[in-house]
C-alpha cells in the first residue's frame, strides 16, 4: 500500500510538472515558472525510475534524483518560483540572458549542493549548514508567497489565495522536515515523508498555476478597463 501510495504521487507530481509546465510556457510565456515545473517533473521521472529498477544507491540515477533536489531546493523553487511569479505581481519580463542565467546558478548550486545529501547532521557541520540554508530559502519564499497571497485577496481570487496559503504552508513543512526533523515512524527509504513530499510539491504546481492563472486575468482585466472606458465615452 505504502508503495502504491508513492508511485501515485510520484505520477501526480510529474503530471503535474510537465502539464502546467507546457501551459504556462506556451500559454503566458514564462519560461522560468514553466521550465521549472518541467525540472521538477524531470526529476520525479528519474526518481521514479530509480525506484523501480530497484533503488540502488550506487546507480547514475541516483545522483541525477538529488542534483534534482538540490538544483529546486536552492534555487529553482525559491529565486526561479518568486522571480516567475514577479510577472504577475511586478509585471516583471526577465531577458533571456536572465532566464539562462538564473538556470545556470541553479546548475550550478545542484552540482555543488548535491554532495551534501546523505552526510551526518550531527559531525559534518558543512551537511548542517546546508540543510539550515533549504530552510532558510524556503521561509523567504514563504514570505514573498504571503505577499503573493495578499495580492491575490486584493484580485478578488478568494479560493485561490486560500489554497495558494495552505501548500504553502505544507511545502515548507516538507522543507523543515526533510533533512532536520525525520519521521521516527518511517521505514529506510522514508517512504512516509517522500510520498507527502511528492504528494506535496505537485499539488504547490497545480495550486500555484492557478493563483498564477487568477492574477493573470484580474491585470488582463484592469489592463481592458481604460479602452472599455474611452468606447463607452465616444
Amino acid at each position: 500500500m505504502r508503495e502504491t501510495l508513492f508511485l501515485l504521487a510520484d505520477l501526480w507530481m510529474i503530471f503535474v510538472g510537465y502539464f502546467y509546465g507546457w501551459k504556462l510556457i506556451r500559454r503566458y510565456g514564462n519560461y522560468l515558472l514553466g521550465l521549472e515545473l518541467m525540472v521538477v517533473a524531470t526529476s520525479g521521472s528519474n526518481f521514479l525510475l530509480w525506484s523501480l529498477l530497484g533503488a540502488n544507491s550506487d546507480s547514475v540515477m541516483y545522483d541525477v534524483a538529488y542534483f534534482f533536489d538540490a538544483f529546486s531546493r536552492s534555487v529553482g523553487i525559491t529565486v526561479i518560483l518568486i522571480m516567475g511569479l514577479m510577472k504577475v505581481t511586478h509585471r516583471y519580463e526577465p531577458s533571456p540572458g536572465v532566464d539562462v542565467g538564473v538556470f545556470a546558478a541553479a546548475t550550478v548550486a545542484g552540482l555543488f549542493l548535491r554532495h551534501f545529501h546523505g552526510a551526518d547532521l550531527h559531525t559534518d557541520r558543512a551537511a548542517f549548514a546546508v540543510a539550515v540554508f533549504y530552510v532558510v530559502v524556503n521561509l523567504l519564499t514563504a514570505v514573498f508567497l504571503g505577499y503573493f497571497v495578499k495580492r491575490l485577496l486584493a484580485a478578488g481570487a478568494r479560493w485561490p489565495a486560500i489554497w495558494t496559503g495552505l501548500v504553502t504552508a505544507a511545502g515548507t513543512t516538507i522543507a523543515i522536515t526533510y533533512d532536520l526533523f525525520p519521521l521516527p515512524f518511517d521505514d529506510a527509504h522514508r517512504t512516509i515523508f517522500y510520498t507527502a513530499a511528492l504528494a506535496t510539491w505537485g499539488t504547490q504546481g497545480f495550486v500555484y498555476f492557478r493563483a498564477y492563472r487568477a492574477l493573470h486575468d484580474h491585470n488582463a482585466a484592469s489592463d481592458a478597463k481604460p479602452a472599455h472606458t474611452k468606447e463607452a465615452l465616444a
